[in-house]
């Protein structure tokens, strides 16, 4: 089974970009939807990073582009130059100065990082929903929240997220590394449907003004396939959504728009969409309208020449070859393993109420790991701690395969 991964992983990035990011998470803009100033998230070989163009064609993309479901459609933009009800908005912040909030995930807990959050009391919620409506956990739709840390270089990202007198709530929350891109468990969801991170997948302004997106981008299909098992997925995804079986959309599906489509006759702004799409192409990553690609919020975007992409139709895309072959993995032939084994977690002594505390861990097999309460994800094998009074600390180690546990307690005398 290992051998299969490697290959599948091989076969869907073919094509390393090869560029060095420009940035660093350091040099991003502090606010809502502000400038990465160049930064690209995750590793140039990363997947949302992997430049395409020259990648092969899956042997079955005829038959998947003349199907029910891809055939006959074309382009929508999702996203424009206001921020109530298009696009997903974010914010970048400093967590050495941002405080951090608790984060109530009810839904999906068990396939969630739960951890303390960066979330400004100010911090965008996609379609913007009035404070306490349906608190804390009526459908109020996607209602995405990104959080790029700069201090940290971590990306939080929630859905069906709901705040109430600075209370946060949540279906899911899922923490992404940066800097090395941590895979999610086979099986398990996060805030997008496929298991991937939402953010390195949107259309920002910022990147349009630079003249060059450097990155897949972020689509949705109505309908994906379903089976018995919840459907199917391929990499990079994690997780299948699937709800109908007629159609071929899988998720983790990535598309390119055909390198003879001829993008002269669109505006210098949409042939930087058009390019990208070309360059690094499109990945299905939640059910949604179909072909509607995600980007930011801003008002600078000119909403009339944004709808000439919809003249864009389905019949210019072509589908990568998929990794496993189509239609993919479902929940019960996705790949198995061992998960992380905490071989220790220690502590030691606390002097008194607000007394540094070291814990200390060795975990063989695990990709990242996070303390709870109030310390998140952690790079690294130790962190201090200042507990005021008794505590239990535990330990989350997570890999491709799942998560494991481990608890050691501090007695505050």
């Amino acid at each position: 089974m290992k051998v299969q991964i490697k290959a599948a992983i091989a076969l869907a990035m073919v094509i390393a970009a090869g560029y060095a990011h420009a940035q660093t998470c350091s040099g991003m803009s502090l606010g809502n939807n502000a400038s990465l100033n160049g930064y690209v998230p995750f590793p140039s070989a990363n997947a949302w990073n992997n430049n395409i163009a020259s990648a092969p064609v899956d042997p079955n993309s005829p038959a998947i582009t003349a199907a029910p479901g891809f055939t006959g459609l074309h382009l929508h933009h999702d996203f424009g130059s206001t921020s109530t009800g298009y696009g997903i908005p974010y914010v970048v912040v400093d967590s050495t100065t941002t405080t951090t909030v608790p984060i109530n995930v009810i839904d999906y807990a068990s396939e969630s990082d739960v951890v303390v959050a960066p979330y400004p009391a100010n911090t965008p919620i996609e379609g913007a929903p009035a404070d306490c409506s349906g608190w804390p956990d009526t459908d109020a739709g996607d209602a995405h929240v990104l959080v790029l840390d700069r201090a940290k270089c971590e990306l939080y990202e929630t859905f069906n997220t709901h705040r109430c007198n600075g209370r946060w709530a949540a279906s899911s929350e899922t923490i992404w590394d940066m800097e090395n891109y941590e895979s999610r468990p086979w099986g398990w969801t996060s805030a997008d449907a496929a298991g991937l991170p939402i953010f390195p997948g949107l259309v920002r302004y910022d990147e349009i003004a630079s003249g060059e997106i450097k990155h897949a981008i972020r689509f949705t299909m109505e309908h994906t396939k379903d089976d018995a098992n919840g459907g199917y997925f391929v990499y990079p995804a994690s997780h299948a959504a699937g709800n109908i079986w007629g159609v071929s959309n899988v998720m983790g599906m990535r598309i390119r728009l055909k390198a003879s489509f001829d993008i002269s006759g669109y505006s210098a702004a949409n042939q930087v969409i058009l390019t990208a799409m070309k360059n690094y192409g499109m990945i299905v990553a939640d059910n949604g309208g179909y072909f509607y690609f995600q980007g930011v919020p801003d008002s600078r975007w000119d909403d009339d020449d944004l709808v000439k992409l919809e003249s864009v139709q389905s019949s210019n895309f072509e589908v990568l070859q998929v990794a496993p072959t189509f239609p993919g993995w479902d929940a019960v032939t996705a790949p198995t393993g061992p998960p992380p084994t905490i071989n220790s977690f220690t502590a030691t002594s606390s002097g008194g109420s607000g007394d540094p505390v070291t814990l200390n861990w060795n975990v063989t097999n695990g990709e990242y790991s996070i303390v709870s309460p109030s310390v998140g994800a952690i790079r690294g094998t130790t962190v201090t701690v200042y507990p005021t009074v008794t505590t239990t600390y535990t330990l989350y180690a997570t890999n491709e395969y799942g998560r494991s546990t481990a608890q050691v307690t501090v007695t505050v005398p």
